[in-house]
């Protein structure tokens, strides 16, 4: 049966001299795909299955086997991203982030996924964009933030600060030596939660609030997801 899907490349893995299969990412899942020749020069496939390529996949589609390439029409080439070693380190990193994210959620995360690189390919900042989604995986990964109250006693007034190793927001009488954060990083945590990935257009974040931020949620996910991944690893060294 002959199929078009939608999807980006996520993995490349050689199959004898001259092929190889791919693994794309679709809002129905991964889809692996052999692609007949891919790796001889004169392939049409040479250049069109290559990781990170954002397209539509016509393929001969078999459930529960690979499926077979017929033809790779691009969606958009992500030239900005690819052309720059940190916003490629941040595809990167997204990526498999995202990979782990779906290995233990059924949630359909496609679209937030897909949006994010687009608007970091688009020119947004790459370091609030990852931020957003970073927060909203928490959920799916099973250690989702409480944005509502004090992590120490429930309070839900007098927040002073959020704290990566506690877990959360801090009010005034759980207070202990924790930095003292800016207001406007409390309210944009909440923003960063909350705001549809689609209708972002337009971001002005200070430095010190995009760092404060970013600061938390590096602490955050090193405490709470169990998650070791190296292109993170790499990034940090890059920004």
């Amino acid at each position: 049966m002959q199929k078009e899907i939608e999807g980006i490349i996520i993995k490349e893995i050689p199959y004898g001299e001259t092929s190889k299969i791919i693994h794309v990412y679709t809002k129905d899942g991964v889809v692996g795909i052999m692609c007949k020749g891919a790796k001889t020069l004169k392939s049409p496939f040479r250049a069109t299955t290559l990781k990170f390529t954002y397209g539509r996949f016509n393929i001969y589609y078999k459930e529960n086997k690979l499926s077979t390439l017929a033809s790779v029409d691009i969606i958009n080439p992500l030239s900005t991203l690819k052309n720059d070693i940190i916003l490629l380190s941040y595809l990167n990193y997204l990526t498999e982030l995202t990979e782990q994210v779906i290995k233990q959620s059924t949630e359909n995360i496609y679209e937030d996924f897909i949006t994010t690189i687009l608007k970091i390919n688009d020119g947004l900042d790459p370091i609030i964009m990852c931020n957003i989604l970073e927060i909203k995986f928490l959920d799916y990964l099973g250690v989702g933030l409480n944005l509502d109250a004090c992590i120490g006693c429930g309070s839900t007034t007098n927040i002073i600060t959020i704290d990566g190793d506690r877990g959360g927001y801090i009010c005034q009488k759980c207070f202990q030596d924790e930095i003292i954060v800016e207001p406007k990083t409390i309210e944009l945590l909440r923003m960063y939660y909350y705001v549809e990935i689609k209708s972002i257009s337009k971001l002005k974040i200070s430095e010190k609030i995009k760092d404060e931020i970013n600061r938390f949620l590096d602490t955050y996910y090193d405490r709470y997801t169990g998650l070791y991944l190296k292109s993170k690893n790499f990034l940090k060294k890059l920004i």
